[in-house]
């Protein structure tokens, strides 16, 4: 697509696009975050200082790769990764060994895009694998809802009503729905009034990576595939379906560069993003093409200022009641364990495989210190390999 000789800043069909990637962007899947730095082992401020790295990791990303290009290249936190981090184990050197394997996942990332033959190795990994990797680690989190409605159904009641009715007026309004039925719920378990003390501004928090085999095996590698297979490859297709004609390796180096730089603040991995660059590439954004890049800048501007106040989101959720971020999370993810266990089984040739990898990802097993993904992707790797050929 040839470009725009000049720049005319954003108008507001721009700002109000910006502004509604923003809100899907970060209330679909906020609560996914939290709930997998928790699991790795972050303490609260950690937790608080990853989400905000995370989203002015994106923020920066988004808007130097879409103001550059002037296309829109919106970016966003790896949901996928996030997951995964949700489905794990803490390592044996707790948040230090996972934050050493944020910084493998980034660094693996850039270099994809600065050595071709990196990326097109993990596009070798058949599709089906991959998204029954996914499949397998997102299954676990999904099932969270509907064990809050036995467990805590004064919870999962409200958000699961909240999620599914307005889903079915405006789908991509359901989720951010959801997230102010939670709210809504602890507001009511608290008296409408948060106890909440300190700065509601974000501010860094260092951690010191220890690096390790398990770090770099058990959760590096199957972070940089899974980014990579599920959200960096697709993106640029999408992209590329509007008439776009971004080059990859810049951009992966891009995002896997500014993972690389935030990830000792916490922020697990920054990606090219799919579905809100859709919303920024389409004819809703702006008329004109060579004018919507401006609504992935302001997208940028606005996930600037949620990165800035995240703190104080994590006080909030912090106050929440038990399996609240739980239930949220699990609805956030339904739409995305959906896409990938349909992606996974849809080819006949491949769907053993796909199949093994699926259950063994889900039944979380754990091998010589490597997670499930790993043993997933490896089994379900030999059936596929050596599955019977039709005569």
């Amino acid at each position: 697509m040839s470009r725009s000789p000049r720049r005319p800043g954003p108008d507001l069909q721009n700002v109000t696009t910006g502004a509604m990637v923003a809100i899907v962007g970060v209330f679909s899947s906020f609560p996914i975050v939290l709930q997998g730095l928790t699991a790795v082992g972050a303490t609260p401020e950690q937790a608080g200082a990853g989400l905000a790295a995370a989203a002015l990791s994106m923020a920066i990303a988004g808007i130097v790769l879409a103001w550059w290009r002037r296309e829109p290249v919106s970016c966003a936190w790896s949901t996928p990764a996030v997951a995964l981090l949700a489905a794990s184990q803490p390592l044996a050197d707790g948040f230090a060994g996972a934050v050493a394997a944020f910084i493998v996942a980034g660094g693996l990332i850039a270099l994809a895009g600065l050595w071709p033959a990196l990326a097109r190795l993990v596009t070798s990994v058949p599709t089906a694998l991959a998204q029954a990797m996914l499949a397998g680690v997102l299954a676990g989190l999904c099932m969270a809802p509907f064990r809050g409605l036995a467990e805590a159904p004064e919870v999962a009641l409200p958000i699961l009503l909240s999620w599914f009715l307005v889903g079915r007026v405006k789908r991509i309004l359901a989720v951010p729905a959801a997230v102010l039925a939670a709210l809504g719920v602890t507001l009511w378990a608290h008296d409408f009034s948060l106890p909440i003390t300190g700065s509601w501004m974000s501010h860094p928090v260092w951690v010191t990576p220890v690096f390790s085999p398990e770090a770099i095996l058990s959760l590096g590698i199957p972070l940089f595939i899974v980014t990579m297979a599920t959200q960096n490859i697709p993106a640029v297709a999408v992209l590329r379906s509007f008439g776009y004609t971004p080059p990859p390796g810049p951009l992966l180096a891009g995002v896997g560069g500014i993972s690389l730089l935030t990830a000792p603040f916490g922020n697990p991995a920054t990606c090219l993003a799919a579905i809100t660059a859709t919303m920024c590439a389409n004819a809703d954004s702006h008329p004109d093409p060579s004018r919507r890049y401006w609504s992935a800048v302001m997208a940028g501007v606005f996930y600037s200022l949620f990165g800035l106040f995240a703190v104080a989101v994590t006080a909030v959720a912090a106050l929440a009641p038990a399996m609240t971020l739980q239930v949220l999370a699990g609805v956030a993810l339904l739409p995305v364990f959906a896409a990938s266990a349909s992606g996974a089984l849809r080819e006949e040739e491949s769907r053993e495989g796909a199949a093994v990898t699926f259950l063994v990802t889900a039944s979380g097993l754990t091998l010589w210190g490597l997670g499930a993904a790993v043993w997933g992707l490896a089994f379900g790797g030999i059936v596929l390999a050596f599955r019977p050929r039709k005569s």
